[in-house]
């Protein structure tokens, strides 16, 4: 049986009047400050980061033991975690692995992306289209970006925060993100925050790397809680 040629002509121009199927709509930007950094003495890897948003650490800290670390964050696109890693681990500088994952991607205007690599070589990239303020500061064994800032003074007070501070490696990232939260941090206010540090056999019974893993989903004020969380694990 043929079809109706009558029938063909009104399907025909009903596709030509439906409304085009609608683009995707742009992810949420993860307005955030954070810090990647690396303990030569310890072996250790970590990323430190807040945020008016929601679970910001499901989105921006990576890290692997022996190999380094990365935030990933504005319009985050996540696959610059575990691309990034796995680039440092076939032989590239965070430097190297940073441009890798930024060239190859057209929407790199609107990223923000910080990594450290296994000798602790750091790096930073902020696309011109992130909203301000927005940088980064990168110094021996770590780098500090931020995006929708109170302003520049919030690297800088991470920055001197980290340099400055003795001890451990999830001490020294804490001090980092609670100066940058005292200097303004996210000017749009505060939800979340989280601790990421890893090292070889660091994790419950050294079956995986993730020796702390902590985060505040939902808090008025996250910082201060992460920080009491960590003072937990350190009293025990």
């Amino acid at each position: 049986m043929q079809p109706c040629t009558a029938c063909l002509a009104i399907f025909a121009t009903l596709l030509a009047v439906a409304p085009a199927a609608p683009t995707p709509p742009q992810s949420e930007p993860v307005h955030t400050f954070s810090i990647c950094a690396y303990d030569p003495d310890a072996k250790e890897w970590g990323v430190a980061v807040a945020s008016k948003y929601l679970a910001v650490g499901a989105v921006v800290p990576w890290a692997k033991a022996g190999v380094g670390a990365v935030a990933t964050q504005s319009y985050a696109n996540v696959s610059y975690g575990p691309r990034g890693l796995d680039l440092i681990a076939q032989g590239k500088s965070a430097a190297e692995a940073l441009k890798a994952v930024t060239d190859d991607d057209k929407d790199k205007a609107l990223r923000q992306v910080g990594m450290v690599d296994a000798q602790g070589g750091a790096a930073n990239f902020t696309g011109d289209k992130c909203n301000p303020w927005a940088g980064g500061k990168s110094g021996k064994n770590y780098t500090c970006q931020g995006n929708l800032l109170a302003g520049e003074q919030v690297i800088d007070a991470m920055a001197k925060a980290f340099e400055e501070t003795k001890g451990p490696l999830a001490w020294r990232l804490m001090a980092a993100l609670e100066a940058g939260d005292q200097a303004g941090g996210d000017k749009r206010g505060k939800q979340s925050a989280a601790l990421l540090v890893v090292r070889a056999k660091g994790g419950p019974g050294g079956l995986n790397d993730r020796a702390i893993d902590y985060r505040v989903d939902d808090h008025k004020d996250p910082v201060p809680e992460l920080a009491r969380i960590l003072a937990i694990r350190i009293r025990k």
